[in-house]
């Protein structure tokens, strides 16, 4: 259900907001797209996303998110769930400044947002940009002429994995999680939410998603799953 006031202004600063599930998100039209801002004012942005948090991540956790995006669902995490912190990867560097005013504008001081994405090994990779800020990605996509390339940070997961030790993923990288969540420590983990892609990683992707998580003891939660956002947990 939307809220009654669903944008309001700081006085002091002059920043219009958008407000979606007692969240505020100044509103940018470089990243707020008239799209984006009606799904945050009907509450239905990341909305299985957010319901798969709700049922799975409990207080106390220390969360990982890989592919933050506008800052919703590590803004939505910390607001909603007494966690220990919250650490949100995004590639796009457009992004990262937006991120921050959304933390900053929730008050939160457990979050933070990294540039770049996690790898075998600290270096840099090649990262295109599109108009649509939220169809960036890694890769080249169909039909596509010389895309503008960016140079983002590549930080090594198993030295992230140990600074942080996160005990919950939350995963959304637009395709790369076949090739990636296969390589993390998932064995640390309490529990994990992903949001498949099948129509770029065809069933094979999808089972080896299954089977890396499988092979850690984290068994499919129903309960946390709907659609392409899937859920894991180690204990029921």
């Amino acid at each position: 259900m939307a809220t009654k006031e669903a944008e309001e202004t700081d006085e002091k600063r002059e920043i219009k907001y958008v407000r979606s599930r007692g969240m505020r998100f100044p509103k940018d039209p470089k990243v707020i797209t008239n799209r984006i801002r009606r799904s945050l004012r009907t509450d239905t942005y990341e909305r299985k996303e957010a319901e798969a948090v709700l049922r799975t991540v409990r207080e106390g956790d220390t969360v990982i998110e890989l592919g933050a995006g506008i800052g919703y669902m590590s803004t939505f995490v910390a607001r909603k769930r007494k966690v220990k912190s919250v650490h949100a990867f995004e590639a796009n560097p457009h992004l990262i400044p937006y991120i921050q005013t959304v933390h900053a504008a929730n008050e939160l001081d457990n979050v933070e947002v990294v540039h770049g994405i996690l790898g075998d090994e600290d270096g840099e990779i090649d990262f295109y940009v599109r108009r649509n800020i939220l169809a960036s990605s890694l890769s080249v996509m169909e039909g596509e002429e010389n895309p503008k390339a960016t140079t983002v940070p590549v930080h090594d997961h198993k030295r992230v994995w140990k600074e942080l030790k996160p005990n919950v993923l939350i995963c959304d990288i637009e395709g790369a999680e076949t090739d990636l969540i296969p390589k993390l420590d998932l064995s640390q983990l309490r529990a994990a939410i992903i949001e498949l892609h099948p129509q770029w990683i065809g069933t094979t992707g999808v089972n080896r998603v299954f089977q890396a998580f499988m092979d850690v003891g984290l068994a499919y939660y129903h309960r946390g799953s709907t659609n392409k956002v899937v859920a894991f947990r180690n204990r029921w």
